[in-house]
């Protein structure tokens, strides 16, 4: 574990680097504020550090209080080494962002409990951002394909047209759905419809650019957000899309029931409704402008891709 050590004294800041190099820390040592500060603003930094108050430069409660500041950085375990049992600088120590201080000379036995409750206070921090992190991704995707749920992909919809709004750049929303897919449930079950599913989701997941964003929308739909993407952009893009699901054939023998032996794989083909704007400040009126012409591409489908008109994209 990395351990900062901010102290311009060499005669006290050598013997912990010693210490805490015995104790199996990896310290990385500071002489001045402003290079400790820079050392734990860097996103490697060490999650550990003892500052002496008095530095060149920047003093350690300075240190602090511009660490605590920036909320984007992970959490930094920070002691301040203070100048004797002196009780308004530790007050002034735990305003300024300080986790925990020590008194200087350090005494071993009482850094080595400081140090163990420091690395119980990380530890259960990182339990804590891995759970949120694991609900978070809960909320915010569908459990089935792995994609953005509705929801999510509706909120960085609303987002892009935001930036759209801001730099009068185009944005191509594409609605995909399954065709006949409630006939493949029917023939080879739920099971074999979810894996249909799956595949497709994979597939779409593989070919849509690295920017682009792809949720699952609704029982057997998706939507793709194509930032930067006129028209024509999106057409070309939802080309792709229909080609990539399409050239795959989907195994479902292990879930499909009545299957004959040797016939478990099946075509699964989506079709697609393209829209794009440059100027829409709603999602709701974009998306339902691709949905138009996705009931057109299944008119005349399966397998197609259909645009909105001109007249449907005026009126956004």
């Amino acid at each position: 574990m990395k351990i900062l050590i901010a102290d311009h004294d060499a005669a006290s800041r050598q013997p912990l680097d010693a210490l805490l190099t015995q104790w199996g820390y990896q310290v990385i040592a500071a002489v001045e504020g402003r290079e400790a500060l820079t050392i734990l603003l860097q996103s490697e930094s060490p999650k550990l550090a003892i500052l002496r108050t008095h530095l060149t430069g920047l003093g350690g409660l300075e240190v602090c209080r511009a660490v605590r500041k920036r909320d984007d950085l992970d959490y930094t375990y920070l002691m301040v080494l203070l100048e004797g049992a002196d009780g308004p600088a530790a007050r002034q120590a735990e305003e300024a962002g300080a986790d925990d201080y020590l008194f200087a000379p350090v005494q071993e036995d009482e850094l080595r409990v400081r140090l163990r409750a420091a690395r119980r206070v990380l530890g259960l921090r990182h339990q804590l951002c891995e759970a949120q992190a694991a609900l978070n991704y809960q909320v915010s995707h569908d459990p089935l394909t792995g994609l953005m749920n509705r929801a999510a992909i509706l909120d960085l919809l609303r987002r892009e047209l935001a930036r759209v709004r801001r730099e009068k750049s185009p944005v191509g929303v594409i609605k995909i759905e399954l065709d006949d897919f409630k006939a493949i449930n029917q023939k080879y079950g739920s099971p074999a419809g979810d894996t249909a599913l799956r595949a497709t989701a994979r597939k779409l997941r593989a070919a849509v650019r690295p920017y682009d964003a792809i949720g699952r929308f609704g029982a057997q739909e998706f939507l793709v957000v194509a930032p930067s993407s006129d028209i024509r952009d999106a057409l070309a893009q939802a080309e792709r899309l229909r080609v990539a699901v399409v050239t795959e054939m989907v195994e479902i023998g292990e879930w499909g029931r009545h299957i004959p032996e040797g016939q478990g794989q099946i075509i699964v083909t989506v079709s697609l409704g393209v829209a794009a704007t440059s100027h829409a400040s709603d999602a709701e009126p974009l998306v339902r402008i691709a949905e138009a012409a996705l009931r057109r591409a299944h008119a005349s489908g399966p397998n197609r891709v259909e645009i909105a008109s001109p007249e449907e994209l005026a009126a956004l």
